[in-house]
């Protein structure tokens, strides 16, 4: 797999990588100006030359993952017998520029049940870059003709028709912001109690009144769920600042509450990881 194809993987994956460059070289070095390299937490693809030079790269690249790091980074390497080096010389003779660019993980977010308010928070999160599933159980709300003025945006769009919708719910990757909003009450309830049951979502929304909220509250906690547990489920969802009942209304207000879980939940972030 080379350089491209990893990049694409990594993306679809939602895992975060660096994408290192060499972008200038006077003298000799084992790779020319453009030669690139793909660096995630645990794995690299294709090389910049080996030695300290690549060793020094990958190194610093995972730094900068761990870090949460966002901004490129151009870091200049001497190949000579009198260069400092950590992992081993390189006596090339020449200087290797590489710029170290972030390539961060997008959000999973995940909405389940795709009616009015669901289909205009689909248009509204797709302006984003965020990996978005889209589950109903019904299979006319899931048509790709539905969302055919979406696809082009940078999100990307997975749609799924299942009478099971918790059967995705178990699927997403760790820190996957959910929203249950489905037209049916029994099948909200159980994608609540399946997501308090993974215990390791970034955050968990649920649309509806308070006497809804207070009628799952109880019975959530019948089923064993802690208190704690149970508060970790958002309802009402939305900025509570951000007027209007209407579906776009609540589209943007849940936009912008997730865009806040988003940049709470970054790595080096004050409050990394912490559930809202």
């Amino acid at each position: 797999m080379d350089w491209l194809d990893a990049l694409q993987l990594l993306r679809g994956e939602g895992r975060a990588c660096v994408l290192a460059t060499v972008t200038d070289v006077r003298g000799h070095a084992p790779r020319e100006a453009g030669t690139k390299m793909v660096v995630d937490e645990a794995r690299t693809w294709d090389t910049v030359g080996g030695g300290n030079l690549e060793a020094t790269v990958v190194e610093r690249a995972r730094a900068m993952i761990a870090a949460g790091e966002r901004d490129p980074r151009s870091v200049e390497f001497a190949l000579t017998e009198h260069a400092t080096v950590e992992h081993g010389r390189q006596c090339c003779g020449g200087v290797v520029r590489v710029l170290l660019e972030p390539q961060p993980a997008l959000p999973t977010v995940a909405v389940f049940g795709v009616g009015h308010v669901g289909h205009e928070l689909a248009r509204v999160l797709s302006r984003f870059p965020v990996r978005l599933h889209l589950v109903d159980s019904r299979a006319e709300q899931v048509r790709r003709d539905r969302f055919a003025d979406l696809v082009d945006g940078p999100a990307q769009l997975q749609l799924h028709y299942t009478p099971a919708p918790e059967s995705v719910l178990a699927g997403l990757p760790a820190g996957a912001h959910v929203l249950i909003m489905s037209h049916d009450h029994a099948e909200d309830f159980l994608l609540c109690d399946a997501a308090l049951r993974r215990g390791d979502l970034g955050s968990v929304g649920l649309i509806g009144s308070s006497a809804k909220w207070a009628r799952f509250r109880k019975r959530l906690r019948e089923e064993g769920h802690t208190e704690a547990a149970v508060r970790r489920i958002r309802c009402p969802i939305g900025l509570p600042d951000v007027p209007g009942k209407s579906p776009a209304a609540i589209a943007v207000s849940v936009t912008g509450q997730l865009l806040g879980e988003f940049e709470r939940q970054r790595p080096g972030h004050p409050r990394d990881g912490a559930a809202q």
